[in-house]
């Protein structure tokens, strides 16, 4: 069976810090492009950072030297270190796994960035 868990989010106060989990089972984590998309209220789902399973990474204008996403293969988990979080950065952030024409989907954590 095949899961991706979020964790890490929750309120933070502008110009603050959160480091977002995302933890796999039951797919070859190691040849997975990860990413992690966001999706505020009213708005479209956007992708903002994705990693490929060399390494490689390309970030949204909005979160660019802001976030940061990481991948460690042994442990099956990506990571999304996000930086001077703005209000506007407020959404329920996902998890995406794509190989080929296989995509799954965690279940979403929220961030808040509020004072």
């Amino acid at each position: 069976q095949v899961q991706l868990v979020e964790s890490g989010g929750g309120l933070v106060q502008p110009g603050g810090s959160l480091r977002l989990s995302c933890a796999t089972s039951g797919i070859i984590f190691r040849i997975y492009v990860m990413a992690w998309y966001r999706q505020a209220p009213g708005k479209q789902r956007e992708s903002i950072a994705s990693i490929t399973d060399g390494g490689s990474t390309v970030y949204a204008g909005s979160v660019k030297d802001r976030f940061t996403i990481s991948r460690d293969n042994p442990k099956n988990t990506v990571y999304l270190q996000m930086n001077s979080l703005k209000p506007e950065d407020t959404a329920v952030y996902y998890c995406n796994a794509r190989y080929g024409n296989s995509e799954r989907w965690g279940q979403g954590t929220q961030v808040t960035v509020s004072s």
